[in-house]
């Protein structure tokens, strides 16, 4: 249960190699997000109010 021992995370970090024990890290990618550059949605011009 040491350097030697490589089911253990001190035996695969000293071998060098990955498992079950030691996982490999991922490289995490952010979602593409697109992006659309229209002008933002105008509001109705208001109603004036009639006496």
């Amino acid at each position: 249960m040491g350097r030697g021992d490589k089911r253990t995370k001190r035996g695969k970090i000293f071998a060098g190699s990955f498992g079950n024990t030691r996982k490999r890290k991922t490289k995490t990618t952010k979602p593409v997000t697109s992006k659309t550059t229209s002008a933002p949605a105008k509001k109705a011009p208001a109603k004036k109010a009639s006496k």
